[in-house]
């Protein structure tokens, strides 16, 4: 399969990493592993891009970097995608230091919905995440996090091109 496509993600920090990852390690106990991308951080994804802006969005991220400082975030509450095949972790939207993040993107991108900032714990099929739904509400708790990094993936297959870290 041919590469399709890149996506620029905020990474979350490493306590937070440890929480979702905590999630995810109670929904796989009971039998739920789902078809997410596999090594991949807990991300935000921000936009995005047609293969061929690679460049200019490895420029872009770096300046970003330079500019922003890293950002809080408060996931307070879970959801489903339209179809309830994505099960996600969503933060608020304010502060609105995650939001300034993205409307600074400049590059053109290729995304064909309105935004929703989440972080994906499992993508599986609906029934199968309908089964897992309450497995998660019972070890959701909200917290506070940070993103600290900046992350360029291009996807299928998935091939990291870059990650920076955002001032401080």
């Amino acid at each position: 399969m041919a590469e399709e496509f890149l996506t620029l993600m905020a990474d979350l920090d490493e306590e937070s990493q440890r929480t979702l990852g905590a999630w995810y390690g109670k929904l796989r106990d009971a039998g739920f592993t789902g078809k997410q991308t596999p090594n991949l951080p807990f991300h935000i994804s921000i936009a995005s891009f047609s293969l061929e802006k690679e460049r200019e969005v490895v420029d872009e991220m770096k300046g970003l970097a330079a500019r922003f400082s890293a950002l809080p975030v408060h996931i307070s509450h879970i959801g489903l995608f339209p179809g309830g095949r994505v099960l996600f972790a969503a933060p608020d939207m304010d502060p609105p230091e995650l939001v300034d993040l993205r409307r600074a993107v400049r590059t053109e991108t290729r995304d064909k919905f309105p935004w929703t900032p989440h972080a994906t714990i499992l993508i599986d099929e609906a029934e199968t995440i309908r089964k897992a739904l309450p497995v998660l509400v019972e070890e959701f708790r909200p917290f506070r996090g940070k993103v600290t990094k900046l992350h360029l993936c291009a996807f299928w297959p998935t091939r990291e091109i870059c990650t920076v870290c955002l001032k401080d």
